[in-house]
């Protein structure tokens, strides 16, 4: 799916939009707080024609008209689309400016779009309780005279960015509450938007969210370039205690792989926006988990102490390990979160919903306090989000270059594990365990014949357990580790009984 659109030319300020100017001047950290004292209002008013009841191609068929709500200046850089309501996006969001003049509002009106007439016939001029759904920021990516998207934020409180010659991919989020709990996960969202004026080649952008248990504010500073780079503060606010927050969410999706590839009947080889969980603990390991299509919903929690990074990464990076020409997978951005002040304790949470489908965001990874955020209390976190196609960083310790697994055909009940570690050291040593029920045998490693890698097979049985966890790392003689340690959620239901 490639959603980005490559839009040349500039428009004079003479063409931007009806400003009316704003009704609440105030800060947006202080309006964010405020809502925390008052009961949660959601939205009740029910989209109106044009925007109500749309089918997807009905929604795709609106767009914005150039000059109205697209390719908007902002400062001599940046260029602002804003985009409709329908579909999946009711809820109307209020988008400010910061401008020399002062603080304007953004009016909403059906007139700042095209309605393709193959879909629509007449158009009202006004549409009761719509708003905008989200914005989009434009920016020199990739050609001097060629405005690229880079970034957008649209639906709850969702965003994503993209770097210079990279393909939409993963998302990031202001806040998650109940992520893969029993419950339904709440999803709050921006209710507010505002765009502070561009310094050089860097904008800030700040955000209200509001749900029923929580309000919070975003201040997000976007540095586009060959890596797109954020700074961001998020401060939340409860209404009530929440013990399932996630901090710093990254939300993707992850289909098949050489691991298990008949989870789906597909040509291509692999199906993802990220194949690998890698963190770096506050004790500075490395740790390498390889996400999955599961069976059931599985969620893994890393428990730590103020950790350097964690991030979701797409580490394939040629046209040949996916075959796709249109979605272009191989340039996916990855993501990483560092904390730029101590975090304290907590887990690192990876969760994994079953899809049988690419369109489905299922592969989520956030941060979780040790303690519960308490009703009416304060929370900040800041962290830079980094949006890259480089490989992970991994202290110098050689990547994991693919992991495979299949059934040993004439050893029934066994599973056959295959890790190539990009080292060709001597005298390496396999460091292999499993959690208490499953057993590891047959391990050998032994350089492949091209000489680029390490090879480490191993058997793997389990009798008595429905899930188990296998780990591994590569050491020297001296207990020197050689390779980041490698993780795998071993579950009877995907797998089959190995």
């Amino acid at each position: 799916m490639n959603r980005r659109t490559l839009l040349k030319g500039t428009v004079a300020l003479a063409c931007l939009p009806r400003l009316a100017r704003s009704q609440t001047e105030g800060s947006m950290l202080e309006i964010a707080q405020a809502l925390q004292s008052r009961p949660y209002q959601p939205n009740t008013t029910p989209l109106a024609p044009p925007f109500a009841d749309l089918t997807y191609n009905q929604f795709r068929a609106i767009r914005p008209l150039v000059g109205q709500s697209a390719m908007l200046p902002h400062g001599d850089r940046f260029a602002l689309d804003l985009l409709p309501p329908g579909l999946y996006f009711p809820d109307p969001l209020k988008v400010d400016q910061m401008t020399e003049a002062g603080l304007r509002d953004i009016a909403f009106s059906p007139s700042l779009f095209d309605f393709d007439a193959r879909y629509f016939d007449d158009v009202p001029t006004e549409s009761p309780g719509a708003g905008f759904s989200g914005m989009r920021l434009r920016y020199p990516l990739n050609a001097p005279d060629v405005m690229d998207e880079v970034l957008v934020m649209q639906g709850a409180s969702y965003f994503r960015a993209i770097g210079t010659a990279m393909a939409y991919g993963l998302s990031a989020r202001t806040v998650a509450v109940g992520t893969g709990g029993g419950a339904p996960e709440e999803f709050p969202r921006f209710v507010h938007l505002r765009l502070h004026p561009a310094t050089g080649d860097s904008v800030r952008i700040e955000g209200v969210i509001d749900s029923p248990s929580l309000s919070a504010h975003l201040d997000l500073v976007l540095h586009p370039g060959t890596d797109t780079v954020m700074e961001i503060a998020t401060t939340i606010f409860p209404r009530v205690d929440i013990a399932d927050i996630g901090i710093a969410p990254l939300t993707s999706m992850y289909l098949k792989g050489p691991m298990l590839s008949t989870v789906s009947d597909d040509f291509r080889p692999r199906v993802h926006d990220s194949n690998v969980l890698v963190i770096e603990n506050g004790a500075g390991e490395i740790i390498w988990r390889p996400v999955a299509n599961p069976r059931n919903v599985e969620s893994s929690a890393f428990v730590d102490d103020a950790p350097r990074r964690f991030g979701l990464y797409q580490t394939p990076r040629s046209y040949a390990d996916f075959q796709d020409t249109e979605a272009r997978y191989h340039d996916r951005p990855s993501a990483t979160v560092t904390p730029l002040e101590p975090w304290g304790a907590g887990a690192v949470m990876l969760v994994e919903l079953p899809t049988q489908t690419e369109f489905l965001d299922n592969i989520v990874a956030f941060w979780r306090p040790a303690q519960p955020l308490l009703a009416g209390g304060t929370y900040r976190y800041s962290y830079r989000l980094n949006w890259t196609l480089a490989a992970p960083d991994l202290g110098g310790l050689p990547p994991i270059l693919q992991g495979r697994s299949g059934r040993e055909h004439d050893r029934p009940g066994h599973r056959r594990f295959v890790l190539d570690v990009g080292t060709t050291a001597e005298g390496v040593v396999p460091d292999i365990s499993a959690s208490e029920g499953a057993d590891v045998l047959g391990i050998s490693a032994f350089a492949l014949p091209d000489g680029s890698a390490t090879r480490v097979t191993f058997l793997f049985a389990a009798d008595t357990v429905d899930a188990a966890e296998i780990r591994f790392s590569l050491r020297a003689s001296d207990g020197t580790a050689l390779s980041p340690v490698w993780l795998h959620r071993w579950t009877r239901a995907r797998d089959g009984g190995v």
